[in-house]
């Protein structure tokens, strides 16, 4: 009976040591919060919107102990696509750093951290591309999801889709941040 109880606390610690963890594992930003709208400075520059297109400065902690890299999407679940759209997908991020700075999805610029990969989204290109949701569609919400991985590098390049990046994502996830802001037009 006490090996039994002994058995089941050790267990019991385990499990809250491990919710605990998982829980402090945060992604902040200084340019959004959770819920908050979306300025015209992380807005898309095209498609109707004529915002500036820069990505936010991302800050990140709490990861699980055993993290390898790192991966960033950015995901609008409520375009009408019936699939929801790709903003930003970033991948192979090291797992020594613990944020983007402002503007590093600018492709042009080079200041994503080196080895991190961008790959491309649903605008067609790689890089960072701002919320433009259609005019008069309501708020949509943009999820910031932030990838704590199993593995030093995905072998994929600039061609993987969102879909293929996300399915090794799936795979190799150890947990993951969100950030959810919102923008309408």
């Amino acid at each position: 009976m006490n090996k039994f109880l002994m058995s089941t606390m050790a267990l019991a610690i385990f499990f809250m040591a491990h919710h605990c963890q998982a829980g402090s594992f945060v992604l902040t930003s200084p340019q959004l919060s959770e819920g908050s709208m979306i300025s015209q400075e992380q807005v898309f520059n095209g498609f109707g919107c004529s915002g500036k297109n820069i990505s936010p400065e991302l800050n990140w902690s709490g990861e699980p102990g055993s993290t390898k890299s790192f991966a960033l999407t950015m995901y609008d679940p409520d375009a009408p696509t019936g699939s929801g759209w790709w903003h930003w997908v970033v991948f192979n991020i090291p797992a020594s750093v613990h944020s983007l700075a402002l503007d590093s999805g600018n492709t042009s610029k080079k200041i994503m951290p080196k080895g991190a990969v961008q790959s491309r989204t649903d605008f067609g290109t790689t890089g960072y591309g701002g919320a433009c949701p259609p005019k008069k569609d309501g708020a949509h919400r943009y999820v910031f999801t932030l990838w704590a991985l199993d593995i030093e590098t995905l072998p994929l390049d600039t061609e993987a889709t969102a879909a293929m990046v996300g399915f090794f994502l799936q795979q190799h996830q150890l947990g993951k941040a969100v950030l959810t802001a919102k923008y309408d037009r």
